[in-house]
């Protein structure tokens, strides 16, 4: 009797020593975490990979994380926080550039919130904006399209003029093929399906026969009717071979999913800057997708040649 009475004190000390020694152990900053998109998480593309990137940081850091999708004004977005706030969410991260200018608005008002977004311009303490430098990507896709054209015409339907990649993609191309022409048309819109479904009828009508969709938004569309015409395409964000492996040529990857999870990480271990960063092939967050077999290995050899050197020296094929 004495015996089992001995043991079951040992058995009470050990438990009670590891409790301790849990309680003791650095939880770190990271309580929950709140997600705000502007249209939804089904779209296979952004949204869907936003949404990933929230599901990995649950994963990880084993807590709680909501998110929320229409989130397309200010009214919504300060409705969302307040309601984050309440639920002990202290980081919130907007999916989109607008988020930026939201977040400005509301950071001094909730300071034991920090606020990331993307690709926007954060002014506050408890604000971050992450940027993917699209130039390099942009590049390399270029170099594909012009490897692969037939009628020495590529082209770029893009949302904006201002992106990095579509200045990348038509210097890539006239280094690769110098005789390439490129053809560019913006919409001005990420989501604008119609418009640039009605921009590439042209294009398609000038013997373009490579085309680099850069629109998350309305970028599968756009394939889809690419893929009618027996043309081929760089696809954009995401690996987007799926849509067609003998029409799609490679992708320019974007690994918004894994920048989201590496954020949290540095917010939980205090280490999170505030202000613009940004990211590019170095930081393992962008990334070429699957090539098509149409494209030859030789080639593909030769791209991953010059995408290691990228990484290593921050010198792309032209430098």
């Amino acid at each position: 009797m004495q015996n089992k009475k001995k043991s079951f004190m040992i058995l009470l000390t050990f438990l009670f020593l590891l409790s301790g020694c849990d309680y003791n152990v650095k939880k770190g900053q990271l309580e929950k975490v709140g997600l705000l998109i502007p249209e939804t998480v089904n779209d296979q593309v952004w949204g869907t990979k936003g949404y990933k990137g929230l599901l990995n940081i649950q994963s990880k850091f084993e807590i709680d994380v909501y998110y929320k999708e229409g989130m397309n004004s200010e009214a919504l977005v300060k409705r969302a926080v307040k309601e984050f706030h309440h639920k002990g969410v202290n980081l919130i991260i907007g999916h989109g550039n607008e988020y930026a200018e939201f977040f400005n608005h509301l950071a001094d008002e909730y300071p034991s919130i920090h606020f990331v977004s993307f690709n926007g311009d954060a002014k506050k303490k408890n604000t971050t904006s992450l940027n993917f430098d699209g130039y390099a990507m942009g590049f390399f896709g270029g170099m594909v399209a012009a490897e692969m054209t037939k009628s020495n015409t590529v082209g770029i339907i893009a949302a904006h003029n201002w992106q990095p990649e579509v200045k990348g993609f038509m210097e890539g191309a006239t280094y690769q093929n110098k005789r390439v022409k490129v053809k560019v048309s913006y919409v001005n819109d990420w989501d604008n399906e119609e418009k640039a479904l009605a921009l590439l009828e042209p294009m398609l009508a000038s013997g373009v026969d490579v085309y680099y969709p850069a629109g998350d938004g309305f970028n599968v569309p756009v394939i889809e009717r690419i893929k009618e015409k027996g043309c081929y395409v760089i696809g954009y964000v995401s690996d987007q071979s799926d849509l067609g492996e003998t029409t799609v040529l490679t992708s320019t990857i974007q690994h918004v999913d894994r920048l989201y999870e590496h954020a949290a990480e540095l917010y939980n271990d205090g280490k999170l800057q505030s202000g613009n960063l940004v990211f590019d092939f170095q930081d393992h967050v962008i990334t070429m997708g699957k090539y098509s077999p149409l494209v030859e290995k030789k080639f593909q050899k030769k791209m991953d040649q010059h995408i290691q050197r990228y990484i290593k020296t921050g010198k792309l094929p032209n430098e």
